[in-house]
């Protein structure tokens, strides 16, 4: 008897499959990545190295609807991998929450924002089309925009008591009472004067505060405002302060290694939004890591909470050891850190106190479990850059050079 059962679906093609597609034939790279749904077209774009995504967003057929899709962190790399200078065209179609997480990933270094970091992000939000170049602003804090502007013009505003009063040698004004002039000779400040336009066409009190801002705020006063701002929004996105971070390393003696805690639940981790794509953790047999074996004989709810309090425990990993989270790298190295010193912890604590390693799972945090590990083996668990007890140290945690 002939088989009539259905034929199975052809399997997607991967990135670089397309890309070779979308060289010799366009049209048809366009149509394979069509006929995948919004989900599948945004896993094979994360899925993607960074320097390849653009390629593959143009090649959708709504890059409108698969851009604001993106997790923040993702967007960034993107971004960056594209080159902020060309990159208006992503920033177009950036939800709010997008453009922000950008600045709070690259633009800062310790307790404040770097200022080339903060121009190229600013002048890649301006070059966007209007609404979108409007939008992007308006998310940001005033404090950081107020700073963007200090370190690029200076601002007088036309007395309305000197009749005798001159605008400064060169200076510009869109509505004949505020002046602003390059600080440096030679720099282009085209974007300054198209986000003061917007602003002044469609937000004129945020264009007014702007400009009193730069004469009269203290830049200090805006650092410390803009860094409590972005320090609460990491926190949201699941990246803890230094000093709790650090807490992976704390000591604990031989006898506190082994202690069960009989009141914890450490697999009721509650879901929570996350800003890079992590589809999923490595499972099966042939994991290098003990715990990625572990978890995989766990019932599926159990799977699913393991995965949100492991990804928590890497963002701890990479606070705490420094690594840049506006880098791509970053998030593999965090987990593989995390993964192999939470597996030295279960092996430990189930080899003494005589247990399965699903039991000490379900039983034990897995920052608790790092920390373990971490305890094990100080030296080579350690962050790679000392803590030199005369840094001064900010109000996340960041070391202040």
């Amino acid at each position: 008897m002939a088989d009539r059962s259905p034929p199975s679906a052809p399997r997607p093609l991967e990135a670089g499959q397309l890309l070779r597609l979308a060289r010799k034939d366009r049209a048809a790279a366009n149509r394979a990545v069509a006929s995948l749904s919004l989900e599948q077209q945004l896993a094979l774009v994360c899925d993607a190295p960074a320097a390849r995504r653009a390629a593959l967003i143009e090649l959708a057929p709504a890059p409108e609807q698969l851009i604001p899709l993106l997790p923040e962190a993702e967007f960034c790399f993107t971004a960056k991998a594209v080159g902020l200078e060309s990159s208006a065209w992503l920033l177009e179609y950036a939800t709010p929450e997008q453009v922000v997480a950008c600045l709070d990933l690259d633009a800062w270094e310790g307790h404040s924002p770097v200022p080339a970091k903060l121009d190229a992000w600013i002048d890649a939000i301006a070059a966007a089309e209007d609404g979108a170049a409007l939008r992007g602003i308006q998310a940001l804090d005033p404090e950081l925009i107020v700073l963007y502007l200090m370190q690029r013009v200076s601002v007088e505003l036309k007395p309305n008591d000197d009749e005798d009063w001159q605008p400064p040698e060169g200076g510009q004004t869109l509505d004949g009472q505020f002046y602003f002039v390059a600080l440096h000779d030679g720099d282009d400040v085209s974007a300054i004067v198209r986000i003061l336009r917007l602003l002044f066409q469609a937000d004129y009190w945020f264009y007014f505060r702007m400009l009193q801002g730069v004469i009269w705020e203290i830049p200090t006063e805006n650092v410390e405002w803009a860094h409590r701002w972005r320090v609460g929004r990491l926190q949201d996105l699941g990246f803890p302060t230094w000093e709790e971070a650090m807490e992976l390393y704390g000591y604990l003696s031989p006898k506190q290694r082994l202690q069960i805690d009989p009141d914890h639940r450490p697999l009721s981790v509650e879901e929570w939004h996350l800003p890079v794509w992590i589809p999923g953790l490595p499972e099966g047999r042939d994991s290098k890591h003990s715990l990625f074996r572990t978890l995989a004989g766990l019932e599926p709810e159990e799977r699913r909470s393991a995965f949100y309090a492991f990804v928590s425990t890497a963002n701890k990993v990479a606070v705490a050891d420094y690594m840049e989270i506006s880098d791509v790298e970053t998030t593999p190295k965090a987990i593989d850190k995390a993964a192999r010193w939470i597996s030295r912890g279960l092996e430990h604590v189930a080899r003494e106190r005589g247990l399965t390693q699903a039991d000490v799972v379900q039983r034990v945090p897995l920052d608790q479990l790092f920390r373990i590990g971490a305890n094990l083996d100080p030296d080579a668990a350690r962050p790679p850059r000392p803590i030199d007890p005369s840094d001064d140290v900010d109000a996340s945690g960041d070391v202040v050079a």
